[in-house]
């Protein structure tokens, strides 16, 4: 019997088989195909070698064995993993990806990360058990070095508004840190100094970007540290606010706000309206917002554009799978800073 320390999966692109990990195990493949579909009549000790195989040989389950499969041994889908479906920026990306699949004739099989590890990991790997043909992933973990067998096998994987960890990969991102001191430095120029920085998770890569962009343009206008506030781990309208309201009831309240998120921009509307300071204190936000345009005053914004954001992430995948063999490519995407009226208002007295 074959070691469960001997690696058999290598870089000749071939996926590891139902066969395989019966010879790995010592069992017949009936019993491999008993123990992966969960059905009964196999001994904890079998089910277990079983389980030990399938995990050294970094092997998925082929949900559609035989009937997806063309002759160029691809099933014309692509997985999609966004942060949230209820997040706008999320479905203009989904949007762009399936516009470049549908003049491939290929499907896209969608998920929501909701910025959980976990669920991340469980949504790649029901991708992988559907056999798509490429990835485009919007991530959580700290390193997404777990992709590294299907990397090695061959599949695309570009990921999408967070950059990789871990592995080398195609990206395709915006420039949060440029576009965010764009924003301190529009602020300024209208003479304020006393700024408060609202950002999301400090783990997701996006937010890290946009704080120190944040940071480098404040110490690059000379202002002191003690007259910002920086709040981070804010990731939802409700968060925002509350957050945004402490700042306003406080001593020391800023004169003008960076809301480093779409949501966290909502958020901060809510605080200033609740607070009747929506006319005299300034508010730049990361993202655009649906109606930023029809609020008196309209809220400016350092635009992203997720449609270019999803149409390259999709050309890369399909460059890949039409032979580009060239090293990772990273894509920045440029940032536009609209002006409405909100960042414009000018420090009051």
């Amino acid at each position: 019997m074959t070691s469960l320390s001997e690696r058999q999966v290598s870089g000749n692109g071939s996926r590891p088989t139902m066969r395989q990990v019966a010879e790995l195990a010592g069992v017949g493949v009936k019993t491999v195909s008993r123990v992966i579909n969960g059905e009964p009549n196999v001994t904890a000790e079998t089910a277990q070698r079983v389980l030990d195989a399938a995990r050294a040989l970094d092997y998925e389950p082929d949900l559609h064995a035989g009937n997806l499969r063309r002759a160029d041994r691809r099933t014309r889908t692509l997985g999609l993993l966004v942060g949230s479906v209820d997040n706008p920026f999320a479905g203009a990306v989904h949007r762009a990806v399936e516009d470049a699949a549908a003049g491939r004739g290929v499907a896209v099989f969608a998920s929501s990360l909701d910025d959980d590890p976990q669920r991340e990991r469980e949504a790649v790997s029901a991708f992988l058990r559907r056999r798509v043909d490429g990835l485009i992933l919007t991530t959580a973990t700290a390193k997404q070095t777990y992709l590294l067998p299907e990397l090695r096998r061959g599949t695309p994987i570009v990921f999408v508004d967070r950059e990789p960890s871990g592995i080398e990969a195609d990206a395709v991102v915006s420039d949060n840190a440029g576009g965010a001191a764009r924003a301190v430095e529009h602020l300024l120029s209208h003479g304020h100094r006393r700024l408060a920085y609202l950002g999301d998770l400090r783990g997701i890569t996006t937010a890290h970007h946009r704080r120190e962009g944040f940071l480098d343009a404040i110490r690059g206008g000379g202002i002191p540290a003690a007259d910002v506030h920086v709040i981070e781990d804010l990731h939802d309208e409700s968060s925002a606010r509350e957050a945004l309201l402490r700042l306003l009831d406080g001593p020391d309240a800023p004169t003008a706000v960076f809301s480093a998120q779409n949501l966290i921009t909502i958020g901060a509307l809510h605080a200033l309206r609740d607070r009747g300071r929506h006319r005299d204190t300034a508010l730049v936000g990361f993202d655009d917002i649906e109606l930023a345009d029809l609020l008196e005053p309209g809220v400016t914004v350092i635009a992203q554009h997720p449609e270019d954001l999803g149409r390259i992430a999709a050309e890369r995948v399909f460059a890949r799978l039409d032979g580009d063999a060239s090293p990772a490519h990273r894509v920045v995407v440029g940032t536009t800073l609209i002006v409405r009226g909100s960042g414009e208002i000018p420090p009051r007295s």
